[in-house]
């Protein structure tokens, strides 16, 4: 089937990865590989009761949140300070400009083109700013203001109803992490699993949508 509409996850898209950024960070620190991501992050291959998972979904500030994880870090003798992780990591959080560009083409194209991302209400403002997200896509799908994440298939499917019911077989999803892309999958959306190799990412959307050229 023919795709209509692109569905983009955010950070980890638009923007590098946190998560090596956080591994770096904690290796740095003495923790083994994984270690600081864990106690951050919790399992991101579940929507559950993590504090950073219950931000996400809106239930709680990011500094009841940030308390939280600094007792948890503290637990396994590490002082992990959320403002401290995210103060190491780019201003911009390494925009992917090239990104950017596809969407931009996409839109000339007549694709429905929205976001679905894991995130946080304090940090809307900023992420919006990266470049002009609500010129380029008709939805924005928002965990912390939806309350409901990824990887619980409720939020694809409040995405597909969002963009007027659309198929999710003629729809393409683009997440980086792996548990959000299989989520999607299995509800029959065609998916890529982004990574680093923006060059990859770029020739695999062309092929999804049968596009003759490539940014």
């Amino acid at each position: 089937m023919t795709i209509q509409t692109v569905f983009f996850d955010f950070g980890g898209v638009f923007t590098f990865s946190p998560f090596s950024v956080v591994d770096d960070f904690g290796i740095q620190r003495g923790a083994a590989p994984g270690q600081f991501a864990e106690i951050m992050f919790g399992s991101y291959h579940i929507d559950g009761d993590h504090p950073w998972h219950r931000l996400e979904r809106g239930e709680m500030s990011l500094e009841s949140c940030r308390e939280e994880i600094i007792a948890l870090g503290q637990l396994q003798g590490f002082e992990v300070d959320l403002y401290e992780v995210f103060g190491s990591l780019p201003r911009d959080g390494g925009l992917r400009t090239e990104l950017v560009d596809k969407v931009v083409q996409l839109q000339q194209r007549d694709f429905g083109l929205a976001i679905i991302t894991n995130n946080v209400r304090e940090f809307s403002d900023g992420w919006r700013s990266l470049f002009p997200v609500d010129e380029l896509f008709e939805q924005v799908i928002d965990s912390s203001f939806e309350g409901v994440r990824k990887p619980n298939p409720a939020i694809f499917e409040l995405a597909l109803q969002r963009m007027g019911d659309v198929s999710a077989r003629q729809s393409l999803f683009l997440d980086d992490h792996p548990a959000n892309v299989a989520a999607a999958q299995a509800l029959g959306f065609n998916a890529i699993l982004v990574d680093e190799d923006s060059a990859r990412v770029l020739a695999e959307i062309d092929q999804h949508l049968q596009l003759d050229n490539v940014i």
